[in-house]
């Protein structure tokens, strides 16, 4: 039972969908020809190569007042995995100056233009993240907050009702979202139910 790590942060400005969500940054310029390094926040980086458009904010680490100036969306018009990494050709970054000034970037992405996935048992963060999780009893476990990436699997982290974010981590619950203990996951009620109990 994948999940896909994204991260829905929507950029400010009126040309970002409302959809949008982080997938990943600009590392460095790569070449003379315009040409990027791109990090992207998940092993599975199909959201960065399906999408032509991405939206972009400076890094969340310059200083107020001291942003640099980033266009506001990018067109690709190549995008490749490089190595251990990914390189990318946007429009109108004619050289190597042009693209270094891209340093640091976020990279947003409309959710829209995520490949699809199979339906089944597969999913993206993003798309658990504020679920309610209820146990084969009905009982409510709570609402999910986060995933942890643990390797072999996911874990949801999730809020147990009546406490409300930021909470200390022996409040939260962890479930593994394997089909061992998730029974399914219905997106149009936005309910996860599971075998787990209250007291576990």
């Amino acid at each position: 039972m994948p999940a896909s790590d994204a991260t829905l942060v929507p950029p400010a400005g009126s040309d970002c969908p409302d959809d949008a969500i982080e997938v990943g940054r600009v590392l460095d310029a790569w070449g003379i020809k315009g040409w990027i390094k791109v990090l992207s926040h998940s092993a599975d980086a199909q959201a960065l190569f399906s999408a032509r458009r991405w939206y972009l904010k400076p890094s969340e680490q310059a200083l107020p007042g001291k942003a640099p100036s980033v266009p506001a969306q990018l067109k690709i018009r190549a995008i490749r995995d490089h190595g251990d990494g990914i390189v990318a050709q946007p429009d109108g970054v004619a050289d190597r100056n042009a693209a270094e000034a891209l340093r640091g970037a976020r990279i947003f992405v409309s959710r829209a233009d995520f490949p699809a996935t199979d339906g089944n048992d597969e999913f993206y963060w993003v798309d658990l993240i504020g679920l309610t999780v209820v146990n084969r009893e009905g009982q409510v476990l709570g609402e999910v907050l986060d995933l942890i990436d643990t390797g072999p699997h996911c874990v949801l982290r999730i809020v147990p009702p009546g406490l409300t974010p930021p909470i200390k981590p022996d409040q939260e619950r962890l479930v593994p979202f394997v089909s061992a203990f998730v029974d399914g996951v219905d997106l149009a009620t936005r309910r996860i139910t599971v075998d787990w109990g209250l007291d576990f």
